[in-house]
């Protein structure tokens, strides 16, 4: 039997496997630790982002993203580079929501396929 943390490690890996939607989001990020700080999410996917971040964040780091309309939501600094922080969410983001956020931020809209 998968435990929980397999099933989103999993997860994780078959998203990266699809393209993540590049956009640009108005946010909220805070550090744990830290104070929020305005940022700006540059891409999207169900299991994480990458957004601006001035400060150096950590590999392991918690932190929260707040987009507009939505709860803070839980992630993990996966990697950082020139002032980019890559993120994994702490529990995947619902399809829905994030074909919603996809939708209200991009022209083109978000199409998945039946399955």
């Amino acid at each position: 039997m998968i435990n929980t943390h397999d099933r989103y490690s999993l997860a994780a890996q078959e998203d990266r496997c699809s393209p993540r939607t590049k956009l640009t989001i108005p946010a909220q990020l805070r550090a744990s630790g830290g104070r929020p700080f305005r940022t700006v999410v540059h891409d999207l996917s169900i299991s994480g982002f990458s957004a601006a971040a001035i400060n150096r964040m950590h590999v392991g780091q918690l932190c929260w993203l707040t987009l507009p309309g939505l709860e803070s939501l839980q992630a993990e600094v996966v990697w950082w580079d020139n002032c980019i922080a890559g993120c994994a969410f702490a529990e995947l983001l619902s399809p829905i929501v994030h074909d919603n956020i996809i939708a209200r931020y991009t022209s083109g809209g978000v199409f998945r396929p039946i399955a």
